[in-house]
C-alpha cells in the first residue's frame, strides 16, 4: 500500500476534525458554555479561519477541509459563548 502526503492530510484532517465533534455537539444541545473559556474560543475560532484561508491560498483539499468543517462548528460555539457571557449575564 502506498501512502501519499495527500492521504496523510486527509486521515489527519478526519481525525481532528471528528475529535473537534463531541465538543460541537454536546455544546450545540445543551447550550453549556460555563466552563469554555472565551479567549481560548476566539483564538482557536481565528486559528482555524487563517488555516482555511492557507489551505486556499496553497490549494490543499484536506486543509481545506478540514479547517472549513472546524470553523463552522467552533463558530458555533463562540456564537453560544459570547451570548452566554454578553447577553445573559449583562442583558
Amino acid at each position: 500500500m502506498n501512502i501519499t502526503p495527500e492521504i496523510i492530510g486527509y486521515i489527519a484532517a478526519t481525525l481532528t476534525t471528528s475529535s473537534f465533534l463531541p465538543q460541537a455537539i454536546m455544546t450545540i444541545r445543551t447550550r453549556d458554555t460555563e466552563s469554555l473559556s472565551l479567549g481560548m474560543y476566539s483564538a482557536f475560532t481565528l486559528g482555524v479561519l487563517l488555516w482555511l484561508v492557507y489551505g486556499v491560498y496553497v490549494s490543499d483539499k484536506a486543509i481545506i477541509f478540514a479547517n472549513a468543517i472546524t470553523f463552522l462548528l467552533a463558530t458555533s460555539i463562540l456564537v453560544f459563548k459570547i451570548y452566554n457571557t454578553v447577553v445573559k449575564k449583562h442583558g
